[in-house]
Parts: C-alpha cells; structure tokens; sequence
C-alpha cells in the first residue's frame, strides 16, 4: 500500500509516495511559471493534474490515500460547481484592518484574526465588496485541490481554519463567528487527515487510482513540513535555521501570546506552538558568501567562545522572543578576524533560540527536551554544537524536511486509524 502527500507552495508544487514503512517511492515536482494561463486556480489545477501523471501508473494504481497541504491563509471563493468566482487571495495579500470595525464588539480584541492577512478578515472584505449567494462556497488553497479530487465542496480542516476563527479547543465555531453576515458560507470543519470520500469516477479514469483510494483533509505547509520531522512526543521541537529562526514545540498545553506571534495549532490531543524571530541566515547571508559560510565555520574553535554579545537583525524590529517593534540591531564591535565574527554571530542566534523555548515553557508550553532542525543552517555541524551548548538539551538534524513528506504521513495516518 501507497500514500501520497500533495505540498502546494508560493512557485509550485511536490509530490512525494511512501510506502507503510515510511520509505519515499516517488517525488514528483512542478513549477508554476511552467504555465501559460494567468487565472490562478486554473494554474493550480493545470499543476496538480500534471503532478498525478508524472506518478508512473504502477504507483498511483496502489495509492491508497492522498493528503494535500497549502499556504496559511491562501483561500478562493467558489460557485456551486466549484469554479473560483474571482481570483484567489494568497497569504500574504492583505485587506484593510477597518473592515473590522463594525465589529468590534463581537469580535474578541486580542484574536489571532485580527491580522490584515488572517482568512476571516478576507471573508470579510469579500462580502462588504461583493454579493454573496448562499450556495457560494468559501475555502482554502488545500480544501479546493481536495475538493478536484473527490468532488465535496465545503470543507476544511481545523490547521486551515485557525485564522478563519475556528475554535480548536472545542472544535466548533464560536458564537460570535457564527453571529457575523459570512456565518451561511463557513467550511464544515474537520480534524486534518480525516477521510472525506473516495476519488471520483472522473480521477479514477483520468489518472488510474484504485476506485478505493481516500482523499482527506490537509493542513498548512508550514504544519506538514513539522509532520515530516517526525516529532511525536511532548517537549520535542523543530528549529527551523532558514531566513529567519522558527521554533515549534510540541506541547501538552496551549499558548497564547498574540502580541508576540505566539499562537498554537491543535495536533490531536497535543499542541503545537512555536514563534519566529528576525533573525537568522539572512543575517549571515548579509556578511558572508555561502562558500565564505561553509569555509570559515569550519574553523571555529569550540573550546573557546567569544565574548561577543550581539542582537543579529538587518533592521529595527522583533517580535519573538522579545517583543520589540524598535528593537535595534546589535552588530558591534566587529573584529577583524572573521571566524571570531561568524561565531560570534552564531552564538548570539544560539542564545535567541534558547531565550525561545524558555519564553515558551514560561508562557506554560512542555519543557523542551530535544530539539530537531530544519532548514539550510542545520547542515552547519558547528552551529549544530554551540546550539546544544545554549540549549543544554540533544540537538538532531531532521531526517525528512519535505511538506509533502509529512502530509503522506497524513495520509498514512488517515487510512490506518
């Protein structure tokens, strides 16, 4: 038995097979500049088809579940037939906060909505700039690609909806959500990776899936990509060492601290909860060359720290772990030797990460107990070693990174519960 997990990103696509032993069979990528059509969600459709037709048929006949995970907060409006009315919005495409005005007293003050990127203040703004029928259906990136594969419309998983308003500790919509104009158009919502029908006849002719295969709900490429780390238990988390620092810690308790962008995701019975700095490898990529990077890291000598007390950010602002929008950079002194420089740089980084995870258990997340990393930074054996010095816990590169990974293990999950 096969799964296939579906990673839709801001350029393209991937698609990658496991078998029940967790081993990828397949990986199969597409690029959306591949494209020739200028309507979004007809562009998406074009990639994921092409995506299931550059899996051999030998592989997709034994395919018994598919997941499909897309970008937070990415959501398109839909007719009766599912065909998106306008354009979608992507995440980072922003409505103006004051739509909210008119419902500042229903709408809790300090709620994760309250961002001019969030889904709720899209659904919003669509509705005060457009008519809205009934039987308009409103969803996310992921909720539309599964419904093309298993012909459902109106449904939605409870990662997705986190910024539509969703209440993941009682799984339901609250009542003040339920009293706002948009409350006939809301998604059904469901745990991620639950069955939700088998692929239509049309998908089964099309692209040869057994008539049995599942397609379930998804979740948010940044949720999947933790999925693939393979993180289960309570105090492990996941160091992402990309362009900034991401921290996600598995907790047996929820946190909140919007202030600072500390929210958290339901994972069953467990949470997940994590924030992110301004700093890290774009900080590095400012004063070092990757080969400069691979170079001069190698030279650090561990037994001997520097002194060095730096705050590595490229402007003014932080939010995680200090909440600081005038926060300034702390980049001085710089010495002239510039492996003494570099380590420096990654010990101060060390040191934010650190002061992260303490923030979290503060704020009453589970005590960090081993840390896996992601991202670029984590091939840096060096930095892996002055981390585990701060953190004072074992630090372990991520076997798998892959979003899609981690949404076949979704699938996988799906099928066998």
């Amino acid at each position: 038995m096969l799964f296939l997990g579906i990673d839709f990103g801001t350029s393209g696509a991937r698609g990658i097979v496991i078998n029940e032993g967790e081993e990828i069979i397949s990986q199969v990528n597409f690029s959306f500049s591949h494209q020739d059509t200028k309507n979004l969600s007809q562009t998406w459709e074009n990639t994921l088809y092409l995506l299931l037709e550059n899996i051999s048929i030998d592989i997709r006949n034994k395919i018994q579940a598919i997941s499909i995970n897309g970008t937070s907060s990415t959501v398109l409006f839909c007719n009766k037939q599912g065909e998106s009315i306008k354009e979608p919005i992507l995440y980072n495409e922003s409505r103006d906060l004051t739509i909210l005005n008119g419902f500042k007293t229903i709408i809790p003050e300090n709620h994760l909505i309250n961002s001019s990127t969030s889904s709720l203040v899209k659904l919003l703004w669509w509705e005060q700039t457009n008519k809205v029928e009934n039987n308009y259906y409103f969803l996310h990136q992921a909720d539309w690609l599964g419904f093309l594969l298993h012909g459902k419309l109106g449904i939605s998983d409870y990662h997705n909806a986190l910024k539509l308003g969703y209440d993941v500790e009682n799984l339901c919509y609250p009542d003040w959500l339920k009293a706002l104009p948009i409350n006939s158009i809301l998604p059904e919502v469901l745990p991620p990776g639950t069955p939700i029908n088998t692929v239509s006849n049309d998908i089964v002719k099309k692209f040869n899936f057994p008539k049995h295969c599942l397609v379930c709900t998804g979740t948010t490429d940044s949720i999947a990509a933790f999925l693939a780390s393979g993180v289960t238990k309570p105090g492990e988390g996941v160091t992402s060492l990309g362009s900034t620092l991401v921290l996600k810690l598995l907790s047996k308790t929820r946190v909140e601290d919007i202030s600072s962008g500390i929210y958290s995701h339901r994972l069953g019975d467990l949470w997940l909860t994590g924030g992110a700095s301004n700093t890290g490898g774009k900080v590095l990529k400012h004063f070092f060359k990757d080969e400069e990077l691979e170079q001069l890291s190698q030279k650090i000598n561990l037994a001997k720290p520097t002194k060095l007390d730096y705050y590595p950010l490229l402007k003014p602002g932080e939010r995680f772990p200090i909440n600081d929008p005038k926060l300034l950079p702390k980049l001085e002194p710089i010495p002239d030797n510039k492996v003494e420089f570099l380590q420096g740089l990654l010990e101060s980084m060390a040191k934010i990460e650190a002061l992260g995870y303490k923030k979290l258990q503060t704020l009453g997340a589970t005590p960090a107990t081993k840390i896996y990393t992601a991202g670029g930074g984590a091939k840096n054996r060096n930095w892996t070693k002055i981390r585990q010095s701060y953190l004072q816990i074992p630090v372990h590169i991520s076997n798998q990174t892959e979003a899609a990974y981690g949404t076949a293990l979704l699938a996988k999950r799906s099928h066998n519960n």
